[in-house]
């Protein structure tokens, strides 16, 4: 449920999703402390993952929705709260390895938080962060062009640093990497554009309305849409082209939906 929240960007359902996350968390470990303080056989309850992943969990969840909503004090307190969760008794090695994750986790999202809040004396340090563990590097470049357009920074530099990586990025088909992708491209294209290079914001605007399209989020389309039409005047023929062809597929999709809605009946 909260990952399908924050494929579309449903920040309400999210944190009230997560603080259920949290309070059943909350509540399994309590009475696992009474039992055990009681000395009475302690309570079992059958779970895919160790406990202490659905605390750290429901604290990156709400971080994450506190930093896409620009609140970034309550976004470092969320990442604080899942950087140590060594104050979890009876871990065990397992427990101990995902803890260890998360406090991985909180140092990439720490970086993230504190560059678009404004520390953008952060970047070096956060490139460096890049290159030592590739496996950040889309969401990372996705928050350095934001940050970038947000500021008003030059980060040629850096995306030339990282060129050879990211053209790759067009490989990945999972969603949550799509999700990633998509606001690479966005942002690049907003980035190329307070650049004024139109021609490559114009090719980054389309293939993120692409990357709009195949995810489904309407308003992530209509995001792209207008900064497509915001630079209509330089388009070349090419390009509208390939802008028509992705409205084409488009409408198709919501021919053949409508179809098959008649034949069910609805």
């Amino acid at each position: 449920m909260l990952e399908m929240a924050y494929r579309f960007e449903d920040w309400d359902k999210m944190l009230n999703t997560a603080g259920i996350l949290y309070s059943y968390a909350q509540c399994i470990y309590e009475e696992r402390q009474y039992h055990k303080a009681k000395k009475l056989p302690v309570l079992i309850v059958d779970m895919e993952r160790p406990l202490v992943y659905y605390f750290g969990f429901s604290h990156l969840m709400r971080g994450i929705v506190c930093q896409k909503q620009g609140k970034y004090d309550e976004a470092r307190d969320s990442i604080y709260r899942y950087a140590e969760l060594g104050w979890i008794e009876d871990l065990g090695v397992e427990g101990e390895e995902v803890a260890e994750e998360f406090r991985y986790l909180a140092r990439a999202n720490l970086y993230i938080v504190e560059i678009l809040s404004g520390k953008t004396e952060l970047l070096e340090g956060y490139a460096r962060f890049l290159q030592d563990n590739p496996e950040e590097l889309l969401p990372g470049l996705g928050t350095i062009l934001q940050a970038a357009v947000q500021y008003g920074l030059d980060v040629d530099d850096l995306l030339h640093t990282f060129a050879e990586q990211s053209a790759g990025f067009g490989e990945y088909e999972d969603a949550g990497n799509l999700s990633h992708y998509y606001s690479y491209c966005y942002h690049l294209a907003l980035y190329h554009k307070q650049a004024g290079r139109l021609p490559e914001s114009l090719d980054w605007s389309i293939k993120s309305l692409m990357l709009a399209h195949q995810s489904g989020h309407d308003g992530n389309f209509k995001r792209c849409l207008a900064l497509f039409e915001s630079l209509r005047e330089d388009v070349t023929e090419e390009q509208a082209r390939r802008y028509h062809e992705v409205l084409t597929e488009c409408l198709g999709q919501v021919v053949l939906e409508h179809r098959e809605l008649s034949h069910v009946g609805v």
